[in-house]
């Protein structure tokens, strides 16, 4: 059995709701469809989910969203008139928007995620009743009552382990079963949304909860590929790579899929497939729990913009005990997370990103550590990005550093900072924002240049 997920590009029009359809029957192990709210149709056009975040913007600031909410049924409407569906299904969408809008505001948090959720599931209520249309066994699936119970955190809800045996329990319904993705339900009732994509996260849980063969997500590329498509022309795709390079790919701006989508497929040692709503004849990238490392040390560089750097320096730090753990406490009662800690003998460096910091936040800082640790120097570097090199067959080849060092200093880039995770299977190097692009660039030419596509 397949669980398939489509993305919101793929579920933006009737045009590519019937490319869905097509693909979802093609293959008769495909039973259960996760569905996105509708994404946009062109590049200027605004996603379902954005619109219903105004509207409930609006709402908290007692407003009327009567612009938004026009557009929101428009979107809705165009679908069910492509597709040639009832009346009846617009309707209920209407009623069921005008009834969350109207919903409890006095937890503003809770409002955003019972309002967000809407998108996906008045979708998987549309896109099950066009199944049905085209003569097909299809079944909207309401999360709640099948038994997708998540943490009382809104925005960043966690699958609670009771739900997998419940939602094991899907496979006793006949037919397509259509889910809607994005968000669950707390035990007391209430909904609450996985972070932003999430609905790769509600894929990866119902295939792990269904013990699938295979949780297949699709999306508008044809594979994931070894640089950010928009940097370099014409990448190399990838066919295969592990879930530890997708993490670690994804942690660094890969946005093909969401990097948590992957831990409950990845526990359940379930293979992920990417494949395009729009070709799906090609070949896709699949995610495996190991593969043959036949194609060099490096699979992919990713890279992110918005860090910055807290150094610390200090004459015999390393004598000194705790003085780690007291710094990231300092960090800890500031409420602030940091990312990365590459140390020296007598320095340390705090990477964290750039938006949690404020002026008075920098200066409370510098001025604990410097009072409280007696530490020499204290500098908070700004705007730095993160080049990320994966891969891994590093573990098992020499000189992979010195070849993306040496690629960066031919192209002129300053490395501020170098990482190496002990795994081996990534290596990090901060640069200054502006020369983030000369950078990836430079080390997928060292590696991947001379390979051919």
């Amino acid at each position: 059995m397949k669980v398939i997920k489509f993305g919101g590009s793929s579920l933006a029009s009737g045009t590519q709701l019937e490319k869905v359809f097509e693909i979802v029957i093609s293959d008769p192990e495909r039973k259960v469809v996760v569905v996105s709210a509708p994404g946009k149709r062109y590049p200027d056009d605004t996603k379902v989910t954005d619109l219903l975040i105004e509207c409930a913007n609006k709402h908290l600031e007692n407003k009327e969203p009567k612009e938004e909410f026009e557009a929101l049924i428009e979107r809705y409407t165009a679908i069910a008139d492509e597709l040639g569906l009832p009346a009846e299904i617009i309707a209920e969408i209407k009623t069921d928007f005008s009834n969350r809008l109207n919903a409890d505001k006095s937890n503003p948090d809770r409002f955003m995620d019972l309002v967000k959720a809407s998108g996906e599931d008045n979708n998987a209520k549309l896109v099950a009743a066009f199944f049905r249309k085209k003569g097909i066994d299809a079944s909207y699936v309401d999360p709640k009552e099948a038994g997708l119970y998540v943490s009382n955190e809104p925005g960043n809800a966690q699958v609670l382990p009771e739900s997998y045996e419940l939602l094991f329990k899907l496979h006793e319904r006949p037919g397509i079963l259509v889910f809607p993705g994005f968000f669950g339900y707390s035990k007391e009732g209430e909904v609450f949304t996985f972070s932003r994509s999430g609905s790769d996260i509600t894929g990866s849980i119902l295939a792990n909860a269904l013990k699938a063969d295979l949780y297949e997500n699709f999306t508008d590329v044809d594979a994931v590929y070894a640089v950010n498509p928009s940097l370099i022309a014409r990448p190399k795709e990838i066919k295969e790579l592990t879930f530890r390079e997708m993490r670690e790919l994804s942690y660094a701006g890969f946005s093909v899929l969401h990097d948590e989508a992957l831990v409950p497929a990845f526990r359940a040692g379930i293979p992920v497939h990417i494949k395009n709503t729009n070709n799906p004849q090609a070949h896709g990238t699949k995610i495996v729990a190991e593969r043959d490392n036949t194609n060099g040390p490096v699979i992919g560089v990713a890279s992110d913009e918005g860090f910055c750097s807290i150094y610390v320096s200090k004459y015999l730090m390393n004598r000194e005990i705790g003085f780690g753990r007291k710094l990231l406490s300092i960090l800890e009662d500031l409420g602030l997370s940091y990312e990365h800690t590459p140390s020296g003998i007598d320095d340390l460096s705090v990477i964290l990103r750039e938006n949690q910091l404020n002026a008075e936040k920098e200066a409370e800082i510098i001025r604990r550590i410097k009072y409280e640790l007696h530490a020499d120097e204290v500098k908070i570097v700004h705007s730095l990005a993160l080049i990320m090199v994966v891969g891994e067959g590093m573990r098992h080849n020499i000189g992979t550093m010195a070849r993306a060092s040496k690629a960066l200093a031919k192209a002129e880039v300053n490395i501020e900072m170098i990482n190496q995770g002990s795994s081996e299977v990534s290596m990090m190097f901060g640069v200054k924002e502006v020369d983030e692009l000369r950078a990836v660039k430079a080390i997928y030419e060292e590696f991947f240049a001379a390979v051919p596509v």
